[in-house]
């Protein structure tokens, strides 16, 4: 029986070698005066800018920038908008990672109303509901793995003992065009490679086994981590496969954004808010530093709580994808998974937490603070105590 679903807004999708030289005639559409949100030196050393800053200004494009400079905060995007109202925007473009992504999102959203981020922010502030409108907004991601071109949310970030990386979210923020092009993938560094690539792993997971999920994102979830299977080590290790696995990346971490904006996510994104926040830690780091061990204890909390969940089914399908071969039953499944991940996290090279400044001292707290939207669709709920074991697994 497939029962009632529903999916919300996604953006036209543009993906291929070579599309960035659609750019200018898909943006033209909108108007003449651009907004360009991009990294902060990605894009000045990248071998697409050239040739694409060229081909804007022969079409009479108007041009301005904002570069931003590690993950975006409130008071970036509020500078950014103070700055640019005056111009009249007719199109932001956000090129770069998610980062640059989020913020450009942020901005286009606010260009028009002109009002303070802080305003609409979720678990900050005063909740105010966006009435928009927002500015027409085209998404290039230049690395694999946020998905943030297909997502209706900002998520930007305070750091800090009080801070927070919280979500400015609403339908209307959904990129107009993402333009996913592999072949800006080309520059990615292996660390990069490796941090963003489990963070699409971990976003496909965890739609695939969410409380929300549905047939339609199961299929593309399951799309996505073939994808993730036969790209992420391929590229990550370089030679004569890079290439292909590259486009198997950008093409995963489209389906994961897609994935989670319909589903919502699970323990490892409701940890990687704090997590993020108390700690200058990139998300995809935390994705892939928890993503096996926050797997263990959900299912060893559902195989000791509800043992017919149907979550358990999935993960042990999601092991005999990413394992090979047709199992010899559910728990072998399920472990072939746990191993596979262990495995991942090792070959990336992704650092324990206390490598990163996170202490015994800091669990409470983390825990406590974990409890946000993602944690809400995790397929079990998890008690204190089992939140507490995947933070202090990864010590």
């Amino acid at each position: 029986m497939i029962l009632p679903f529903s999916i919300a807004r996604l953006p036209r999708i543009e993906f291929g070698a070579g599309a960035i030289a659609r750019l200018p005639s898909l943006a033209a559409v909108y108007g003449k005066r651009l907004l360009l949100v991009t990294g902060a030196r990605s894009f000045d050393h990248a071998s697409y800018t050239a040739p694409l800053l060229a081909a804007l200004r022969d079409q009479s494009f108007s041009i301005a920038r904002v570069p931003i400079r590690g993950e975006p905060s409130p008071e970036m995007v509020d500078d950014a908008v103070r700055e640019c109202r005056r111009a009249e925007i007719d199109v932001v473009i956000g090129l770069g990672g998610g980062s640059a992504l989020d913020a450009a999102k942020a901005i286009a959203g606010l260009l028009k109303p002109g009002n303070s981020v802080m305003d609409h922010l979720e678990g900050v502030g005063p909740e105010l509901p966006y009435r928009g409108p927002a500015t027409p907004f085209i998404a290039v991601p230049t690395t694999a793995g946020t998905g943030s071109e297909a997502t209706k949310n900002a998520v930007l970030s305070r750091h800090g003992p009080d801070g927070f990386k919280k979500s400015f979210r609403d339908e209307a923020l959904v990129a107009e065009i993402a333009l996913v092009d592999p072949e800006l993938l080309a520059g990615c560094p292996p660390a990069l490679i490796a941090a963003n690539g489990m963070d699409a792993l971990t976003q496909l997971l965890e739609s695939y086994v969410s409380t929300r999920a549905n047939p339609f994102t199961d299929a593309l979830a399951l799309s996505g981590l073939r994808a993730v299977r036969d790209g992420l080590l391929a590229w990550y290790d370089g030679g004569d496969a890079a290439g292909e696995a590259r486009t198997q990346m950008a093409y995963a971490s489209l389906l994961s954004g897609i994935c989670l904006a319909q589903t919502g996510l699970g323990s490892v994104h409701g940890l990687a808010s704090p997590l993020g926040a108390f700690f200058p830690i990139g998300h995809g780091v935390v994705c892939g530093t928890l993503v096996a061990d926050a797997t263990r204890v959900n299912i060893a909390a559902m195989e000791a709580r509800a043992p017919q969940h149907p979550a358990l089914a999935k993960y042990a399908e999601i092991g005999r994808l990413l394992c090979g071969g047709s199992g010899s039953g559910a728990a072998q499944d399920r472990d072939a998974l746990l191993r596979t991940l262990r495995h991942w996290t090792q070959r990336l090279s992704l650092p324990r937490l206390s490598s990163l400044g996170v202490a015994a001292a800091d669990v409470d707290r983390i825990v406590a603070a974990s409890r946000g939207s993602s944690m809400k669709t995790n397929p079990v709920v998890l008690t204190d105590d089992e939140i507490r074991l995947i933070v202090t697994s990864r010590f």
